[in-house]
């Protein structure tokens, strides 16, 4: 077992008039998710050569861009955890939905709102929808190697328990003691599975894919691969993460009603499979054409 490794979630603290203002590290992993992927989409753009015949728009449009892809990510993100996770909790205190700072955000809730503030762009701009997706595909995946990590430092959303040598002792509710086991409890890190599965490796598939392959030369292909990488990827590593307490409760009928072949799926899964499914249609239609 390995204790939890001393980290504050705070960056650094500043007391101002009585005020502590503070850095959290996964405030700083949004920043610097944001800021890469700006980064490499500008690069994608200004290269030519990677296009079938010009990109889909230019970096003006791209600065405009971001505006709505931050609100999507924010809005999407809380409003998705409060319908898909703990729904009754926040109806009955309604003002706890814009509480951001303690925490709640689905990845899936921060994708369907990228995904309709990216629609809205393209019409308004008139932008080529399928391969704006490529981009915002191959923009996505270092943000969230970075918000996982900062699950970690956070020590939030850990795994199940294990006996496994890599296996952590976390701070807090984790390290309550396992029945199957003696002494404190080490789960497994699931947030950095999920940092090296939907990050690192998917990051280091797409950029290989987009400047050495030339598959946004394919509009669709990269997106179809984010998708289909993504989905898979968190639905398995979704096996040893620990469920949400409120989506396995008795008072959730939803959670406690799925069921595959004697599995009992997690949220995560659910949502996972319908992507899972898009991105393989997505890469089939794009190869065809």
């Amino acid at each position: 077992m390995i204790p939890f490794p001393d980290i504050s979630p705070n960056l650094f603290e500043i007391e101002l008039f009585g005020i502590t203002l503070a850095l959290r590290w996964y405030a700083l992993a949004y920043i610097a998710g944001i800021l890469f992927g700006w980064w490499i989409v500008l690069r994608a753009i200004r290269t030519p050569k990677l296009w079938l015949a010009e990109p889909p728009l230019d970096a003006t449009q791209a600065e405009r861009l971001l505006t709505w892809i931050i609100l999507g990510v924010i809005l999407g993100g809380r409003f998705g955890y409060v319908l898909f996770y703990d729904l009754p909790t926040y109806l009955a205190d309604p003002l706890q939905i814009v509480r951001v700072w303690e925490g709640g955000m689905s990845f899936h809730g921060g994708f369907a709102g990228v995904v309709i503030a990216a629609i809205w762009f393209c019409r308004r701009e008139g932008i080529a929808m399928l391969s704006l997706g490529d981009l915002l595909a191959l923009a996505t995946p270092v943000g969230l190697m970075l918000g996982r990590i900062a699950n970690f430092i956070n020590a939030e959303l850990w795994g199940r328990p294990t006996d496994l040598p890599w296996g952590v002792i976390f701070p807090g509710a984790a390290a309550q003691t396992c029945p199957q086991l003696v002494g404190a409890c080490a789960r497994h890190p699931s947030q950095l599975y999920q940092a090296g599965l939907e990050g690192l490796l998917l990051a280091a598939v797409l950029i290989w894919l987009a400047f050495r392959r030339g598959w946004l030369k394919r509009p669709g292909a990269l997106m179809g691969v984010f998708l289909a990488g993504y989905g898979l990827a968190r639905f398995v590593v979704e096996f040893v993460r620990q469920p949400d307490a409120q989506f396995v409760s008795e008072g959730n009928p939803v959670g406690l009603a799925l069921h595959w072949g004697g599995w009992g799926l997690t949220m995560g899964q659910i949502l996972s499979v319908p992507m899972i499914a898009a991105g393989l249609w997505f890469v089939f239609r794009a190869r065809a054409r």
